[in-house]
């Protein structure tokens, strides 16, 4: 079933147009599913890229962030955990968040570890137990 997705010039949406074989889909067919308009224009559809977890680490391995985190910058620090989060797809909850928004400000990880004495609570370096 191809999935198309148009502009609908009468009601002024996004849609997704769905149709029941290849050869049916064609822009003559295409009716707004909000409306029922056929003043309709196809765009580009997103694509969604599947990778796998050793592609996305060496994504994070690239050297332009290197050298920051070398230098103990805490601002690069906050980069590489941004884009760590972005690459696994695992958002930050919010003690992360303040933690990283911290180290863009330029503030020592020491001493957010230290104001922090609760940081990481909960967190186990167990394996889970069907490992």
């Amino acid at each position: 079933m191809p999935i198309y997705e148009y502009y609908c010039h009468n009601c002024r949406k996004r849609v997704s147009v769905f149709f029941r074989t290849i050869s049916s889909a064609s822009d003559a067919n295409a009716r707004c599913p909000h409306c029922d308009g056929v003043q309709l224009r196809r765009l580009v559809s997103k694509v969604a890229v599947l990778r796998s977890e050793e592609s996305r680490l060496d994504s994070l391995a690239d050297d332009s962030m290197l050298p920051g985190l070398e230098n103990e910058d805490p601002r690069a620090l906050a980069g590489f955990m941004r884009r760590m989060s972005d690459e696994m797809g695992e958002p930050m909850d919010a003690e992360m968040n303040e933690v990283v928004e911290r180290l863009e400000r330029g503030e020592n990880p020491e001493a957010i570890e230290q104001s922090m004495p609760d940081l990481g609570e909960g967190i186990s370096s167990a394996p889970p137990d069907d490992f």
